[in-house]
C-alpha cells in the first residue's frame, strides 16, 4: 500500500519539509538569538547570506505543502475503491484512527505555510529585511505542526490494511452524529444560505472599509476566518444537497468525483486561497509602520484583500451556479 506512487510522493514531501524545518528552526534560534543588521562583524555576514538560503528552501519546501494537500484529498479519493464500504475520500480516512486527524493537520500546514510564504514576501521588500525576526520566529512556531503532520500521516499510510470495512459517507454526515462534521449536516438548509450571506456581507464590509481606510486588516482577516467557518458549513448543511439533488446526501468529498464534474474543486480552490490570503493580510497589519516598508508593505496587503475578496466572490458564484442548475427544489 505505502509504495504507491501518490503515497510515496506525499511521505517524500513530508519527510523533505520535517528535514528541512528541523534544519530551518535550528537556525532561527540563532537568528533571534544574534541577530544584529548594526554589527558589521563576520558572524553577522555568514548569518544573513544564510538566510537567503534557509528562506529559499524553506520557501520551496513550503510551496510543496500546498500542493501536498490536494493530492492528499485526491489520493483519497481515488483510493476508495480498495476499501470495503468506502464510497469516497471519506471510507479511506476512516480506515484508522490517523485518517482525519492527518487531513487536519494537512489544512493547518497548508494555512500556516501560506502565512509564512507572505511573511517572507513582505521581508523581501524592505531593504533591510525589517521581518527577519518575525518570519524566524514563526518558522520555529510552525515546526512542531510540520512534525506532527508527517508523523501523523506516515501513521496513517502505515497502519492501511485493506481488510478493514470502513464507513461510508451516508452514515458519518449525518445530523444523528455527535461530532463537529455531523453538526455541520444538521445546520438548517434555509439557516445555512442565511448565516454564509450575512457572513459574506461582513467579509465584504470589511474589506471594503480596508481598502479605503487603509487600515482594519485585522477585522477583515477575522472576517475571512469565519466566513472559511461558514463556507464549510454550507457546503456541507446545503450546498452539497443541490449537487446531488439528493435531500439526504451531506458528503463534502463526493463533490470531488468525476461523476459531479469535480465541482468540489472549483468551491474549495478559492475558499482556501481566499482564507489564506485575508489571514495573511491580517499578519502583515502590524507591520506597516515599520519604515523600510512604509511604501511596499501596502500595496503588497491591498493586493491580498483583493485577491481573497475575488476568491469569496469566486466561491459565492459557484454556490449560486450550483443551486441554479440543480434539479433539486428545497425551498417553495
Amino acid at each position: 500500500m505505502i509504495f504507491q506512487t501518490p503515497i510515496m510522493a506525499l511521505l517524500l514531501v513530508a519527510g523533505l519539509a520535517a528535514l528541512t524545518a528541523l534544519w530551518a528552526g535550528g537556525f532561527a534560534v540563532t537568528v533571534l538569538r544574534r541577530w544584529d543588521l548594526t554589527d558589521m562583524g563576520a558572524r553577522q555576514l555568514r548569518m544573513e547570506r544564510m538566510t537567503e538560503l534557509v528562506s529559499t528552501l524553506f520557501a520551496a519546501v513550503m510551496l510543496a505543502e500546498l500542493a501536498a494537500l490536494l493530492l492528499f484529498v485526491f489520493n483519497a479519493d481515488r483510493m476508495s475503491s480498495l476499501f470495503v464500504g468506502a464510497m469516497c475520500a471519506v471510507g479511506t480516512l476512516n480506515v484508522n484512527d490517523y485518517g482525519f486527524p492527518a487531513l487536519y493537520l494537512k489544512i493547518g500546514v497548508f494555512f500556516a505555510a501560506v502565512i509564512w510564504l507572505i511573511l517572507d514576501r513582505a521581508d523581501r521588500l524592505g531593504r533591510d529585511y525589517p521581518l527577519t525576526r518575525v518570519k524566524y520566529a514563526a518558522l520555529l512556531a510552525i515546526t512542531p505542526l510540520i512534525l506532527a503532520d508527517g508523523a501523523v500521516e506516515l501513521s496513517y499510510f502505515l497502519d492501511m490494511q485493506t481488510d478493514v470495512i470502513t464507513s461510508c459517507c451516508s452514515k458519518l454526515f449525518t445530523p444523528n452524529n455527535p461530532n463537529l462534521a455531523n453538526q455541520m449536516a444538521g445546520v438548517g438548509e434555509a439557516q445555512a444560505l442565511w448565516l454564509l450571506g450575512l457572513t459574506a456581507l461582513i467579509a465584504l464590509a470589511a474589506g471594503i472599509a480596508a481598502l479605503i481606510r487603509k487600515r482594519g486588516y485585522g477585522l477583515y482577516a477575522l472576517a475571512s476566518a469565519l466566513m472559511f467557518g461558514m463556507g464549510l458549513t454550507a457546503i456541507v448543511a446545503t450546498i452539497s444537497l443541490y449537487i446531488y439533488e439528493n435531500p439526504n446526501h451531506h458528503c463534502p468529498f463526493c463533490i470531488l468525483k468525476p461523476e459531479y464534474g469535480y465541482v468540489g474543486y472549483a468551491l474549495y480552490v478559492p475558499l482556501f486561497l481566499a482564507t489564506a490570503a485575508g489571514l495573511g493580510a491580517g499578519a502583515l497589519s502590524p507591520f506597516q509602520k515599520r519604515a523600510s516598508l512604509a511604501g511596499p508593505l501596502p500595496g503588497l496587503m491591498r493586493r491580498l484583500l483583493i485577491w481573497s475578496m475575488a476568491g469569496f466572490a469566486t466561491f459565492g458564484i459557484v454556490c449560486l451556479i450550483v443551486i441554479w442548475r440543480s434539479h433539486l427544489i428545497l425551498f417553495g
